[in-house]
C-alpha cells in the first residue's frame, strides 16, 4: 500500500480441478459398467438364479449412480461459488456434468437390465 511502511500482495493461486467433479466422473463410469454387468448376468444366466445376481449388481449400480449425481451436483456448486482474492478457484464443470449424465444412465441402464432379467426369469 502507498504511503504505508509495508507492502500487501495478493498471490495468484491457480485453479484446481474440483475433486468432487473427479469423483462424480469416475462413480458415474463405474455405474455404467455394473450396469452392462446387470443385463449380462440376467440375460446369459436366465435359467442358473441370473435375476439374483442382477438384482444385486442392480443395488450397486444404483447406489453407484445416485452417489454419481449427488456429487456432481454439489462439486457443480462448489465450482459455481464465486473465489475471493487469493484463495483457491475450482474448476471442472465439464467434469461434473459428465458424472452426472453418467451416473443417471447408470441408474437408468441398471434398473432396465434388472427389469429384462426378472422379465426373462419369470416367463
Amino acid at each position: 500500500m502507498p504511503g504505508t511502511p509495508f507492502g500487501v500482495v495478493h498471490l495468484d493461486v491457480a485453479p484446481v480441478t474440483s475433486g468432487l467433479a473427479i469423483g462424480s466422473l469416475v462413480a458415474g463410469i463405474a455405474s455404467v459398467l455394473v450396469s452392462l454387468l446387470v443385463i449380462c448376468f440376467g440375460v446369459a444366466f436366465v435359467d442358473e438364479g441370473g435375476a439374483w445376481a442382477s438384482g444385486a449388481f442392480a443395488a450397486l449400480g444404483v447406489l453407484a449412480g445416485a452417489a454419481a449425481v449427488v456429487t456432481g451436483l454439489v462439486g457443480q456448486r462448489q465450482i459455481r461459488r464465486p473465489a475471493a482474492a487469493a484463495t483457491v478457484r475450482f474448476t471442472g464443470r465439464g467434469l461434473a456434468m459428465a458424472g452426472i449424465s453418467c451416473g443417471a444412465a447408470g441408474v437408468l441402464l441398471s434398473l432396465l437390465g434388472l427389469g429384462l432379467a426378472l422379465l426373462l426369469a419369470f416367463t
